[in-house]
């Protein structure tokens, strides 16, 4: 749903959790080697490195050629009437090919005695990989190109079943691009990311996918700008364009406006304002985005 929920949520739009990866014949990546800190980005709620909401074309972790990288994260999306959580990790290899997990569980606070619903949450399992295809965020006179695909599992099919949602699972592909831009914004480094997305989806698939409306995947619009005021501190907003598959309640584009903290390569921290907009019915669905990552 909401690199913070990076559809505005951005490294907010940043957001599972389990270990690193490790090779016998490449070294894992040290804190004081690979990439520039912050440029591994954060972790999309969806696991792949990236913003909050959406992935960016960065891979996970700090690894170079020939070095592993990796992340675990835990993200909390508070809303009026609906609380998400993701939980997740991702690992990369020689700053190449990314795979990553992420599980959600988003729990539907008042809509259950609202609607007599005979569940209180939904939950969805994500697997991902992500393939760099050419370019470098800050080196290459191109900018950094990646394509993803996505499996998506939802859990518990009742309640979208009912809602005309046509299927329990799905795959999704999307393709973004990176580029940091040194000094430009008032002598500021600034990192824009733009890409598209081929889905049908319901709320990132928690409400399934596919439905009594549409049935086809659409493309998808996915954006973000950060602004790095030092290695350390980033603000930015993010942007996701939904599809509007289902008759039963429309579904919102999401935004967000987020901070990022990397005081080291192995830890980051999200916070963001969330606007998620219409979600299964009930309107002003906006709140607060926090995300946590290790890194390793």
């Amino acid at each position: 749903m909401a690199r913070s929920l990076s559809a505005v949520f951005s490294p907010v739009v940043l957001a599972s959790m389990v270990g690193g990866c490790v090779s016998a014949t490449a070294p894992f990546v040290e804190a004081d080697q690979g990439r520039l800190i912050a440029t591994g980005g954060a972790s999309s709620i969806e696991g792949g490195a990236g913003g909050g909401i959406i992935p960016w074309a960065v891979l996970a972790g700090y690894g170079e050629q020939g070095e592993w990288g990796a992340n675990v994260f835990a993200t909390h999306i508070n809303l009026p009437d609906y609380t998400l959580d993701v939980a997740g990790m991702a690992a990369s290899y020689g700053n190449r090919v990314e795979v990553s997990y992420a599980h959600q569980r988003f729990d539907l606070g008042s809509l259950v005695h609202t609607l007599s619903l005979p569940e209180d949450n939904l939950t969805q399992d994500i697997f991902g990989v992500k393939v760099r295809l050419f370019g470098d965020l800050i080196y290459d006179q191109l900018p950094q190109v990646s394509l993803g695909l996505e499996y998506k599992h939802q859990n518990d099919f009742l309640i979208p079943s009912l809602v005309g949602a046509r299927r329990d699972s799905d795959v999704e592909g999307y393709l973004t691009a990176s580029r940091l831009f040194m000094g430009a914004a008032f002598g500021y480094n600034v990192v824009v990311n733009g890409g598209v997305r081929y889905s049908r989806a319901n709320e990132t698939g928690l409400l399934g996918f596919g439905g009594d409306r549409r049935d086809t995947r659409s493309v998808l619009k996915e954006g973000s700008v950060a602004l790095l005021f030092n290695p350390r501190w980033a603000v930015g907003v993010e942007y996701r364009e939904k599809p509007d598959n289902l008759s039963f309640a429309g579904e919102s584009d999401w935004a967000d406006m987020f901070v990022g903290w990397f005081p080291n390569k192995h830890v980051s921290v999200v916070l963001a304002y969330a606007r998620l907009g219409e979600i299964a019915t009930l309107d002003n669905q906006n709140g607060t985005y926090l995300s946590v990552q290790g890194s390793f």
